[in-house]
């Protein structure tokens, strides 16, 4: 007799949600993938896709990584004996010889961390953040006229291949 279920995410690592803007307004220097400490109403709204990601930013506290801004919506049939808060601070794990290194590299002129992504790894969800610097303006427009220039010359390639 089988039984059907749910099925969960498998080692395809599935992606749960994109930072897009953050790839835009930002020069990605190097990249790293932190673990997240989540409530169980949390992880259910990620299942379900109930997250926005592109206001979210990380700070350093005390020698610890914080991810604020990152909203998750809660499913209608949450607990009720939980209250359910959306935006609520989320502790990202990371080895101390890391978090050491970005709390070195932060401090510097320019850098900032900005999660890139949230995903599924083995089960448990990971938050990609990057070590980044801000674009000017004018870096900006490069990324939309190569971004354009691009989509142009992939329409002439289709148009000529028919």
């Amino acid at each position: 007799m089988a039984t059907t279920q749910k099925s969960k995410p498998t080692a395809g690592d599935s992606r749960i949600a994109d930072n897009k803007k953050a790839l835009f307004n930002y020069a990605i220097e190097e990249r790293f993938e932190a673990g997240m400490v989540l409530q169980g109403w949390e992880v259910k709204a990620l299942r379900e896709g109930k997250v926005q990601l592109t206001d979210g930013y990380v700070v350093i506290r005390d020698g610890e990584l914080f991810l604020i801004g990152c909203q998750i919506n809660p499913l209608r049939t949450a607990s009720t004996h939980v209250t359910a808060d959306s935006v609520r601070t989320k502790k990202l794990l990371l080895h101390k010889e890391q978090i050491q290194r970005l709390i070195g590299k932060v401090e510097q002129k320019g850098f900032t961390l900005v999660p890139l992504n949230l995903h599924w790894k083995g089960g448990h969800v990971k938050c990609e953040i990057a070590l980044a610097k801000g674009k000017g303006e004018h870096d900006k427009r490069d990324t939309i006229k190569e971004r354009e220039g691009k989509r142009e010359v992939e329409r002439a390639m289709k148009s000529r291949n028919r």
